[in-house]
This record gives structure tokens, sequence and C-alpha cells, in this order.
């Protein structure tokens, strides 16, 4: 196993894993992200979004996708973790483990203090993971986004 940095010639494997990972969240319906958008966000100009991929006999089989944040009253850097994501025939390997450390081992050597992440309620395996590793829940915050029409009115 390789936990690296993807490459821009990863990010046809990275979209293809992370339409899996729609489709076992149930969230397909959602799923918009091209390889052109992902190149211009992990590898544009400007781009501030990293992601590490594992590679187990040269082929690609996890990819976790990771940013920069700031938690303001508690006056700490961190890093919001969006995916991690392992194949099913390649979960249970230590990938996760691998993954979640590296991200850890990157915020560090950044200044950073923390990892800041969602689970879905229903993704138990998930949840326990997280919290094998010491992660601490939150059941009183409500994640909440603008979007589409809401955010254009906005930005208007």
């Amino acid at each position: 196993m390789i936990i690296r940095s993807a490459e821009p010639a990863d990010v046809p494997a990275i979209v293809a894993l992370m339409r899996e990972f729609a489709v076992f969240e149930d969230l397909v319906d959602y799923f918009e992200i091209t390889e052109g958008r992902l190149l211009q966000v992990l590898f544009g100009e400007g781009a501030f979004v990293h992601a590490l991929v594992a590679e187990v006999d040269a082929r690609v089989c996890a990819y976790s996708v990771f940013y920069p944040n700031f938690a303001s009253f508690r006056g700490q850097l961190g890093m919001y973790l969006e995916d991690i994501y392992i194949t099913a025939d390649h979960r249970g390997r230590g990938i996760g483990d691998a993954m979640l450390r590296e991200i850890a081992r990157i915020a560090a050597r950044r200044g950073f203090e923390r990892i800041d992440f969602q689970v879905l309620d229903w993704n138990r395996s998930a949840i326990d993971f997280y919290e094998k590793h010491g992660a601490v829940r939150d059941d009183v915050e409500r994640h909440f986004k603008f979007t589409d029409q809401a955010f254009a009115d906005l930005a208007k």
C-alpha cells in the first residue's frame, strides 16, 4: 500500500471513486463533480484543496480530500476532512488509518491543531472508525449550507 498526494493523472480515478462514494451514501442525485472541476480545485491557480490517494498493486483504491479551516472561538487552525473513501474490497486493511494519520501529519507540519469532519448518522462503521481514533462527536451543532439559488441570491 502506498499513500501519496494526488497528481493530475489521478483525477479520473478519484472522480470514479467519488461517484462510488455518492452511491454508497445514497447521494448520487447530488453528484455533479467533473474531472475538469476537480483538476481546477486541486491543481489550478490559488488551489487550497488537497487530496491523497492510496494505491494497492498500482491501482488507486482510496482517496481523501481536505482543506484548511479555522475555528474562531478556539482560535485553532485545522483541516476540514471532506472525504475519506475506500473501495469495499480494500476496507479493513489499514488504509483509512494510514490516510487519517497522513492528514494529521500534514496538518501538524502546517502548525494546525485539529481535523473537523461530518459523518452521516447511519454510517456506524465510519463513526466507530473515527471514535476509535479519539474523535469527539458533537450532536448539538447542525450543518447548514447556502447553495444553488439561495447562494446566488445572497451573492447578488
